[in-house]
Formats: C-alpha cells, structure tokens, sequence
C-alpha cells in the first residue's frame, strides 16, 4: 500500500472515532476506539452459529444484530452488445461493537460499524477500479433492513428490493471513475450452504456461519465509464453470511470460488488454509443444480491446484493466477483463469484479491475467486 493510501485509511478511522467521541463519554470512546482498531473485537455476548437456523426470506436478507459479522456479496460478469465484458463486486461489512445497542438520544451512535467495497473489472481497459467507504450505521448513513423492504446501503451505494418479496433488486453505486445501476431478478431458492445453511469452517463447535447464496441472478442495466454508456446484461452470485468468530485457531485465510455455468448450473468451492501448510477439512462446497436443488460437496471431494502465480506490485503478496478444480463426485474438472491478474484491493490493511474468472473444461461459464491471507493472515478477522 502506498503512503496516499495509508493517510487516507487513517484518516477515515480518526474521522469514524472522532465522529463517535462526540456523542460519547470519554471513556466510553476510548474503549469503543481500542475495539475498532483491534482485528477482532472482544465477542463474548454475541450469538454463535452452533445450531440449525429457522429460515425465512426475505427476512433472513436482512441484519442480524445478535451476530457480531455479517456481510452481503454481489459479484456478476456482464456484457455489453459489442461482447466488451465487465466484472464487479459489491460488498456491504457489518461489525458489531457490543452484543447489546445502548440506548441513546443521539440518531448519530450506532453499535455497527459498516465498511463497503465497490469494483469494476474493465476486461478490454486492463484495468481494475475499486473503492472504499466506512461509515456508523446512525443517522441513516448506513445499514441493513427489511421494513418495509429488503434494502442494504452506506451513503448513496445501495441495494433494494423493488417487490416485497426481494425478488427483483436494484444496485445503485457510483464514484469518479463509474456509475453501475443495475437490475438482478432471483431465477433459483436460496441455496444454503454446509449443513442446511450452517457452514461449518473449523471442527471446533461455535466456529462457523450462517450462509446462504443466491448463485444466479438474471442482471442487466447500464454502466457509465469514460464518458460512454454501456447496456449491459449477464449473471450476478449473492452470498450473505453472519457468524461470529467463525474462523477456526491456526486458519491462514481462504480461497473461494463462485461459478455460474453456461447449463444453467453453479458451483461453490473452497478451502480454508491453515497456517501450517493444509487445509481444513471442515469446509467444502455446494453443487447447485439448474431446477435448484442442491448438493452438498465435502472437502475430500473437492482438489483445487493452483498451477500459476502472480505477486501484486501493490502489497508484495503473491497470489495464485490459475487453477485446475476436480470435483471427484461430480466427474468435473474445471481449468479457472482470470479475466485479468491485478484485481487486488490494498486500500485499507485487510488485502485480498477478488476477481471475475473464466471456465472451461467439463463447464463452461464466468464466475468470481476470492482469494485471503496471502498478504496477511485472517486469523481473528473472521
């Protein structure tokens, strides 16, 4: 990260805890500021994901205050008429600071803390765009909700349901680089991953999510770039998730894959490194059929082999750039390339890459990759 970088994150933390010390007791601020610095603030008091979760939609598209974090994840691979193709990714970060709201006069306290990523993938431009923005979640500057409709948003990047049921969505995000505003109609149910939606990620009780995808959303609607207009359309993954502590002790970060395929079906693969070189057997993935229905993967069916690396000019870390995926129950091997090698975001100390990929082999299609802990670990973060 370069020192413009660093100033700006610094300053929008000191801008956060400033902001919160106004309307706080001293006290009160210092213990509230030493809890955001932190990776992981303290989270006795919070629920854990242990047990089945009485699911319900759209409610469960909504917050889930008794969890200490939670996140809603839009990625899609679009196309314009001319085949130019774009990736993006939207993703809203909800942290907890204690398990229970104190009552206030003031609209600006808030107990959550919201951070969100806004990227643009411009395959033909070579070149990957991304954002940041942080925000408390009073006053109506950020949030999550269902009353009186689905809605997810941080100042004027925003998510909302255009029927009560959620099922038609509109996202609305711009900066000074581009506008996308965009439409996702849900064609499948919720798949929830693991165990009926409880997605284990160590052995260890407690250490999991509550986790479901909606893996194919029908999307089209406009892009501004560079003065141009474009029409695009194309597919979008949803994933939602809200856990505490759900990483488990010696976990180094992750690699993930969402696939859409071109049949009409999509795939949810993973692996959770641990630190001293294997991975967790506890975490696997999902096979989701084009009727929607679903098929629980575990890791031993699952061999994901990077066979390339790229390291980022921006943050030193080196990453995989290439991958063959066998799915062993399934008789599917996949070849998985991205559709460009810089799409790191290292504006702020949590560095990952996530970017649009490329299939081929037994399926073809678009989908995204995330890839973390390469720069540094997620331990204590998740």
């Amino acid at each position: 990260m370069n020192w413009q970088g660093i100033t700006a994150l610094v300053a929008s933390i000191l801008v956060l805890l400033f902001g919160i010390s106004l309307i706080e007791p001293a006290g009160d601020s210092a213990l509230r500021a030493r809890t955001v610095l932190e990776p992981q603030p303290a989270s006795e008091g919070f629920a854990r994901a242990i047990g089945p979760w009485d699911w319900q939609f759209p409610r469960d598209h909504g917050p889930h205050p008794e969890f200490q974090t939670e996140w809603w994840y839009y990625t899609g691979n679009l196309a314009a008429a001319d085949g130019r193709r774009f990736g993006f990714q939207f993703t809203v970060f909800r942290r907890a600071l204690e398990p229970q709201a104190r009552h206030s006069e003031s609209e600006f306290r808030s107990n959550d803390l919201y951070m969100a990523h806004l990227t643009l993938s411009d395959v033909a431009g070579g070149r990957f765009l991304h954002d940041l923005r942080y925000s408390r979640g009073g006053a109506g500057l950020a949030g999550a909700t269902v009353e009186p409709r689905y809605r997810v948003w941080l100042e004027d990047w925003e998510l909302r349901a255009l029927d009560d049921e959620a099922t038609v969505t509109q996202l609305r995000a711009a900066n000074e680089d581009f506008a996308l505003d965009i439409q996702l109609q849900q064609v499948k149910p919720p798949a929830l991953q693991g165990d009926r939606g409880l997605s284990a990620k160590s052995l260890e009780v407690g250490n999991a999510s509550y986790y479901y995808s909606l893996s194919r959303l029908l999307t089209q609607g406009q892009l501004s770039i560079d003065g141009q207009r474009f029409e695009l359309s194309g597919d979008t993954w949803m994933d939602h998730e809200f856990s505490t502590s759900a990483l488990g002790t010696g976990a180094q970060g992750w690699d993930w894959f969402g696939l859409i395929f071109d049949d009409g079906s999509e795939l949810m693969v993973g692996q959770i490194r641990l630190t001293d070189g294997g991975i967790e057997p506890a975490f696997g993935g999902l096979l989701i059929a084009a009727d929607g229905s679903t098929r629980a993967l575990s890791s031993d069916e699952i061999r994901i082999r990077a066979t390339s690396r790229w390291t980022s000019p921006h943050s030193g870390a080196e990453y995989p750039a290439s991958w063959d995926i066998v799915v062993g129950s399934a008789d599917l091997r996949l070849r998985v390339l991205p559709l460009l090698d810089d799409q790191e975001l290292y504006d702020n100390d949590l560095i990952y890459w996530e970017g649009a990929v490329q299939v081929s082999g037994d399926k073809t299609g678009y989908g995204y990759a995330e890839l973390t802990g390469y720069a540094s670990s997620m331990q204590d973060r998740f």
